[in-house]
């Protein structure tokens, strides 16, 4: 049997991030920056207003105290609007009528927000004092020149689009989103709700596409396709220009009926090995023309873990991301079960509790016979180690969370 952490390793050994290539804005959400994101001047490059109200000099206005604020009364010398592009000189003892987002006129140092006058226009009456600096956006406070605002590695979200554009930047060089094709194999497969006698629904290829999905790649569903070996390598031929990793699942049973094996390993470097882990067992791995392929076990809930541990930490490291694996907790077990020697075991799961007081894992059904159901009302996999063949209740278990 081939170790479970040799398979993965080799798997990450040949999954390389997607060549970087510049995108627009609108196309950035959710792929990793590939460069470093550079304010290329001051932001704001001068003091603006943050609210409107009337810019001031404090020192004519006074600081704020205690018991009535003071009322004074400043002549208005222009209105500035947030297009104005000459700063106007403030002279003492004035004021200047100034929106949310325009330039402070030069000599202002602060603003007074409209609910504190009587919005007059010619003559304001201003109520309190105010410090300086009090309502104004300094040189620089958003983005410094020559500031990185944006690393590489960046999983990129609302709030770094917002920065890259307001350093005015159009385009990011990212790591694309890798584009997964999933091929579901099997004479007895049939599209969701065709299935009749002798066949059964094709679970798979549904559930691995938003497997793809949920890691943050583009998933294509093909199949179900025959075990017939002409189909089954025209099929895979076909698939392999369009996809950065290639995933099939089913046909790997090693009687006569299942065509996989014989299709895939003369057309690369795909191996095919019994994986010493419960459920899953047999998998193969390899690449075809360059592209990373990875053969999973047909039955639903093996290959719903399989790519768990497998396909999902490749996928992320295409994407360019730096955390590859789920968040994982220990987590003390509430009842014993039995595991079997020198497999690792990934046993469905509910965990319970918070960082302060500690987790406890719950089963879900027999750990012994993972069945689908199981799996869809766990929240995590608890991890069993090769070399335990007991757990006991109290035991603490590495569980990685599927859910928050």
């Amino acid at each position: 049997m081939r170790a479970v952490h040799d398979h993965l390793a080799a798997v990450l050994a040949a999954a390389r991030p997607v060549q970087p290539l510049d995108v627009v804005l609108a196309d950035a959400p959710g792929c990793i920056l590939a460069e470093e994101v550079v304010a290329p001047a001051d932001l704001p490059s001068r003091a603006v207003a943050a609210c409107d109200g009337f810019a001031v000099r404090a020192q004519d206005v006074g600081l704020p105290g205690p018991g009535e604020p003071p009322e004074l009364v400043l002549p208005v010398v222009d209105d500035v609007p947030v297009t104005a592009v000459e700063p106007l000189q403030l002279v003492p003892g004035s004021a200047a009528l100034v929106a949310s987002g325009a330039p402070l006129p030069a000599g202002a140092d602060a603003v007074v927000p409209l609910e504190r006058t009587d919005r007059g226009r010619a003559r304001v009456r201003l109520r309190g004092g105010v410090e300086p600096g009090t309502h104004v956006r300094q040189v620089g406070s958003d983005a410094a020149v020559g500031q990185v605002v944006l690393e590489p590695g960046t999983r990129l979200s609302a709030r770094h689009l917002a920065v890259a554009a307001a350093v005015g930047r159009s385009r990011l060089r990212v790591h694309p989103t890798p584009r997964v094709v999933v091929v579901t194999v099997g004479d007895e497969l049939r599209e969701v709700g065709r299935a009749a006698g002798g066949t059964v629904d094709d679970a798979d290829g549904h559930a691995l596409v938003a497997a793809v999905q949920d890691a943050g790649a583009t998933a294509v569903r093909v199949g179900p396709v025959p075990d017939d070996r002409s189909t089954l390598r025209e099929a895979l031929e076909d698939q392999l220009v369009r996809a950065d990793l290639l995933v099939v699942t089913g046909g790997l049973s090693e009687g006569p009926w299942d065509t996989v094996t014989d299709v895939l390993a003369p057309l690369g470097t795909v191996r095919f090995d019994h994986v010493a882990m419960t459920p899953g067992r047999r998998q193969g791995f390899g690449t075809v023309e360059g592209v990373p392929v990875l053969a999973l076990p047909g039955l639903p809930a093996a290959a719903l873990v399989a790519f768990e541990v497998f396909v999902r930490p490749a996928l992320r490291t295409m994407a360019g991301h730096q955390d590859l694996f789920r968040p994982s907790v220990r987590a003390a077990s509430t009842r014993p079960w039995a595991s079997p020697a020198g497999l690792r075991q990934f046993v469905p799961a509910t965990v319970v509790g918070s960082p302060t007081d500690g987790y406890v894992l719950t089963p879900v059904g027999d750990p012994a016979t993972v069945s689908l159901s199981d799996l869809a009302r766990a929240n995590a996999l608890a991890v069993v180690g090769e070399d335990t063949a007991t757990v006991r209740a109290g035991d603490t278990l590495a569980c990685l969370l599927l859910e928050g």
